[in-house]
């Protein structure tokens, strides 16, 4: 997941933070939008955990990136990004190290991004509910390792994900009863 946000020159969003430090989800939404609210343009890129597990999360990262800026309405001038740089865009970047917490644009990217994702997984939840994604919105909470050992991956979760490439070995004890998972 990622997002591009494109502001005017001299933009006052004095809300924005790197998502990271905007730990409440009630605050972040409000945070957002903020930012939808001011900014020139904004598009999400979305990959698809399959596609992750073929190319690795850097490049997933990258291509998410690049599908964002080619879903804008608006071309940029220049991109700033957080660290890294988009070889399949041709046009001016500036990687910023740390740039969440040094660019306004890519802070309000990072929400933009983050709240998107938040709401993804609250969907998830309804048709997953056993993996508690309204709660733990994916990520590798002792709950949610905890239903991967029980019902195994769902057809979202990422075969990288941690716990998920871990084998599971389901057997039938003899009074009938199913098993747990061993390693």
């Amino acid at each position: 997941m990622a997002a591009c946000v494109i502001l005017d020159a001299e933009p006052t969003l004095l809300r924005v933070n790197d998502s990271k430090l905007i730990v409440d989800f009630e605050h972040r939404l409000t945070v957002c939008r903020h930012v939808l609210d001011r900014a020139r343009a904004v598009a999400v890129g979305v990959v698809e955990p399959a596609m992750i597990d073929r190319i690795n999360i850097l490049q997933a990262s990258k291509l998410a990136m690049q599908q964002a800026v080619e879903n804008l309405t608006v071309r940029p001038d220049v991109l700033l990004l957080d660290a890294v740089t988009l070889e399949s865009v041709e046009m001016p970047q500036v990687p910023l190290i740390e740039g969440d917490r040094r660019s306004v644009s890519i802070a309000a990217a990072s929400v933009v991004a983050k709240v998107y994702r938040d709401l993804l997984m609250e969907s998830y939840h309804a048709v997953y509910p056993v993996y508690d994604f309204a709660h733990n919105r994916g990520y590798a909470t002792e709950g949610h390792q905890a239903a991967l050992k029980l019902y195994g991956p769902s057809p979202i979760h990422r075969k990288s994900f941690e716990g998920v490439d871990e084998p599971m070995l389901l057997f039938a004890r003899e009074d009938g009863e199913d098993g747990g998972s061993t390693r």
